[in-house]
């Protein structure tokens, strides 16, 4: 399958740059996976899509502020470092700008000298890892001297660096937001219960592969990055007595989506209490294990999570949503509008 078949136009001017001043604010395209009907609504009328017996399953990772600004210690020149994943203890893989100027064994500063960087390897596409040295709690110094790391197509600065992480953020470690639970609030989410709804939170860690492009032209041939990811007791519990009843499941994001879908694949459709390592990739001809509906944002043309949502409901019917989207100028990627995949009616709860 050609990258190219999952191509759009999309103006520079819809790519929004800034979140609303009300995370509930945003527009919301309903997409029917079925027959391809859309509708446009506002993001607090999810509630009328949804179902008692349904279950909504978040992301809770925490964005951690992994953008740090340093210097070589040699030279001065400054260096962006951008933690990705911890690989071992102290020991970091990261994405650098410029890349040409670390080298190994090159040592890069930040801050007041809280924090230095000394680079163990290189890898492709400005990758690099490193071994952290420094005296104290890491988290501590991170959130002293690091930014949040926005996506590189956001060029203006957020200034509530809270809104580039979701109101259920709990377990820290990603490297970027699951953007799809940026449109929730506290409230919405009690009466989203108060419907009947469950709510089940699994962690997925965002990792280096939300800031690779498809750089083949043929989607068979991209290799997905490894993200860490964890589900309770607890939301396995939730997933499979709402599944035994009938109940929908609906990922909130992409990346709960992969979750599932990892665990469920290799386990006759059902949720299992474990932790690990996804490389999962989806694209049109994967048959869905456990999934029913999704509500995402709106990506970037030839993306992975454009391929994965046209896998849920055809690359037919999100092509021709994502043309009317831009005709009806939706604000697109992480701080833009929501889409809701809308799954096939329930069946009747046991």
């Amino acid at each position: 399958m050609d990258v190219n078949d999952f191509d759009f136009d999309l103006p520079e001017n819809l790519i929004a740059q800034t979140p609303l001043q009300d995370r509930t604010a945003s527009r919301l395209m309903v997409l029917d996976k079925e027959t391809g009907e859309v509708q446009h609504r506002r993001f607090p009328d999810l509630l009328d899509e949804l179902e008692a017996g349904d279950v909504l399953v978040l992301n809770d990772t925490r964005v951690l502020p992994a953008r740090l600004m340093g210097v070589k210690e040699d030279t001065g020149a400054t260096i962006e470092v951008l933690l990705l994943k911890e690989m071992a203890t102290n020991e970091w893989e990261t994405l650098v700008k410029p890349a040409k100027r670390v080298k190994l064994g090159t040592i890069v500063t930040f801050g007041d000298g809280r924090l230095k960087a000394e680079c163990t390897g290189i890898l492709e596409q400005g990758g690099r890892t490193f071994k952290l040295i420094y005296d104290g709690i890491f988290y501590e110094i991170l959130e002293a001297l690091g930014q949040m790391p926005l996506p590189p197509y956001i060029t203006e600065t957020l200034d509530d660096q809270a809104r580039y992480q979701t109101v259920f953020a709990k377990e820290r470690g990603s490297a970027a937001a699951p953007t799809a639970g940026l449109h929730f609030t506290d409230d919405i989410l009690e009466q989203i219960r108060a419907k009947g709804v469950d709510i089940a939170f699994i962690t997925l860690h965002v990792g280096l592969g939300t800031f690779r492009p498809v750089s083949v032209d043929s989607i068979e041939a991209h290799t997905m990055h490894s993200e860490y990811y964890q589900v309770s007791q607890l939301t396995t519990d939730i997933i499979n007595q709402a599944k035994a009843r009938g109940g929908r499941v609906i990922a909130v994001g992409t990346t709960s989506a992969r979750t599932l879908e990892t665990i469920a694949s290799a386990n006759n459709g059902k949720v299992i209490a474990t932790s690990g390592w996804t490389s999962i990739f989806i694209y049109p001809g994967y048959a869905f294990s456990l999934l029913d509906g999704l509500l995402t944002n709106f990506h970037l043309p030839k993306s992975t999570l454009i391929m994965l949502i046209s896998a849920l409901a055809t690359r037919e019917h999100v092509l021709a949503a994502y043309n009317k989207a831009v005709e009806e100028n939706y604000r697109f990627f992480s701080f833009g509008d929501a889409m809701f995949i809308k799954p096939s009616q329930r069946k009747e709860l046991q």
